[in-house]
C-alpha cells in the first residue's frame, strides 16, 4: 500500500473523516452528504467509484463511457489512480466485493 500524500493531511480533513467514520447507516450517509455536498459533487465521486469499478474488471472505455456518462478524461483520471495512487479505490472495492460475496 502506498502512503496518503501529505498534502491532504490537516486538521479540517482529519474531523472530517472522523465525522464520515461516525456514519451508522445509509440513510445517515444520504443526510450527511445531501447537506456537505452538492448533487453534483456526489454524482462525480460515485461515478468515479463506478469508473474504477469497471476498469478493475477490465471494461473498455466506450462501455464505461456509456454505462457511467464519463468522460474520457474522468475514465483516464480514475485509471491513473488506480495504477498509482494511494490505492483507496482497490482496498474498498476489494472490500465490498467480499462482502457481496459473503452474502
Amino acid at each position: 500500500m502506498m502512503s496518503v500524500n501529505q498534502r491532504l493531511v490537516n486538521p479540517l480533513t482529519d474531523n472530517l473523516f472522523d465525522i464520515i467514520l461516525k456514519l451508522e447507516t445509509r440513510e445517515e450517509c444520504y443526510e450527511f452528504f445531501e447537506d456537505l455536498c452538492t448533487i453534483n459533487e456526489l454524482h462525480d465521486m460515485s461515478q468515479r467509484l463506478e469508473v474504477a469499478r469497471m476498469l478493475r474488471h477490465g471494461e473498455k472505455y466506450d462501455k464505461i463511457e456509456e454505462a457511467t456518462g464519463a468522460s474520457t478524461a474522468t475514465i483516464s483520471r480514475v485509471k491513473r489512480s488506480l495504477a498509482y495512487g494511494a490505492d483507496g479505490y482497490a482496498q474498498m472495492l476489494k472490500r465490498i466485493e467480499k462482502e457481496k460475496e459473503d452474502v
